[in-house]
């Protein structure tokens, strides 16, 4: 071949990879290509830069083209892109842009992301959705962050095993009680002695207080003393403040029923009933009425011991409360007792007392019990009915 033939090939040669170079340059500026451009906004771009990558869905898909400072403060930076039109299938208008980092220090570059199905596509020149980037000096504060706390509870780690080691030393140089108890054998089996000891003594107490306990019981419904009981009228002394009130409402009751007691009990000191067909009338009064709250109220006559006469009164109210709410059907928790214990005698007060049912209207509000006494009108020692209570029923 003749140099000028060499020649002509070399220039041929150089001009072919010339030209490859151009076209593959131009292929991934898209210089070649159909594209589309996009905007997106951000406070801060991160150190992008022209020319920068912008992958969709991880893949080379465009190039930013330049990038926009804001003419005023308050103001975001505008980044312009370039797409392959084949990403207009898949950014959508609710696609969001990202500034990302190729490894901890790489260079940024732009990640768009999918849109939804059924979204609406982008036009050419539209501004989309952006993220924030994540900054690196943010990231190293952080973590710096996460170090520091890390030592400190390393430190308080290190000073808690030293108080360990100082305690574990003195324990085992038999300092202290714990100490002691550790290294003495003889004075360890004198305190689990004396632990026994008082483990038992309790025992042996809490046995004794529930053997009593259960021998009273028993008292209550022996052969011989149930008589004493049944004379009584009532066992246990402890419900006798179950549903006592302190005083009555203010308001003018409804129906009054007044018995003599005498007409009710079996005896003078007794709470027995043996006429339960004379409280019939309040009975079916209270089963039929709708009424907001009812009283049973007892007394004695002025003769007798003034304290029995008050838990005397008690118990009666007690047992004809009792009564009722057994025979007949009402609301239970509005019937109350009040044992005024020793009353004057008056028309309705008989030789062995009174007995008065008091019914208020309906809505009356419910007095609150009274667990440890009453509060009503005193004369003396004994409480006396308020004076708003008015007779209207004499069976």
């Amino acid at each position: 071949m003749s140099r000028l033939a060499r020649l002509g090939a070399f220039i041929v040669a150089t001009l072919a990879v010339l030209a490859t170079g151009v076209f593959i340059i131009g292929s991934k500026e898209y210089l070649f290509a159909s594209t589309y451009q996009l905007k997106a906004q951000f406070d801060n771009v991160a150190g992008l830069a022209d020319g920068a990558d912008v992958q969709v869905g991880g893949v080379h898909s465009g190039m930013v083209t330049g990038i926009e400072l804001p003419r005023k403060p308050g103001e975001k930076v505008t980044v312009i892109m370039e797409l392959a039109k084949s990403t207009r299938e898949i950014i959508k208008h609710d696609s969001v842009v990202s500034i990302q980092t190729e490894g901890l220090l790489g260079n940024q570059f732009l990640a768009v992301s999918f849109g939804s199905a059924g979204q609406a596509d982008v036009m050419d020149g539209e501004i989309i959705k952006s993220a924030p980037p994540l900054l690196m000096a943010d990231l190293f504060k952080k973590s710096s962050s996460i170090l520091d706390d890390s030592q400190e509870a390393i430190q308080s780690a290190a000073t808690a095993t030293a108080h360990l080691n100082s305690v574990s030393a003195k324990i085992d140089s038999g300092q202290g009680t714990v100490g002691a108890l550790v290294n003495d054998k003889q004075l360890y089996n004198n305190l689990a002695q004396t632990t026994a000891t008082l483990d038992a003594t309790m025992l042996q107490a809490q046995s004794g207080v529930t053997d009593f306990r259960e021998n009273m019981e028993a008292l209550k419904h022996n052969l011989f003393l149930n008589g004493y009981f049944k004379k009584r009228g009532y066992v246990d002394s402890s419900e006798l403040a179950a549903n006592r009130i302190a005083e009555l409402p203010t308001i003018t009751p409804e129906k009054t029923f007044i018995y003599g007691a005498k007409q009710l009990f079996d005896g003078r000191d007794s709470a027995k009933i043996k006429n339960k067909k004379t409280l019939q009338a309040a009975g079916d009064f209270l089963a039929q009425a709708q009424f907001g709250v009812a009283v049973v109220i007892v007394s004695t006559a002025m003769d007798g011991d003034t304290k029995k006469d008050q838990v005397l009164t008690e118990a009666r109210a007690m047992v004809i409360r009792e009564y009722l709410v057994e025979n007949f059907g009402f609301d239970d928790s509005k019937l109350k007792t009040l044992g005024l214990g020793k009353q004057a005698v008056t028309e309705t007060n008989s030789e062995w007392g009174s007995v008065q049912i008091l019914i208020f209207p309906n809505r009356t509000e419910v007095p609150e019990t009274d667990p440890v006494g009453g509060s009503a009108t005193t004369t003396g020692d004994s409480r006396t009915v308020p004076t708003n209570v008015s007779v209207t029923h004499k069976p």
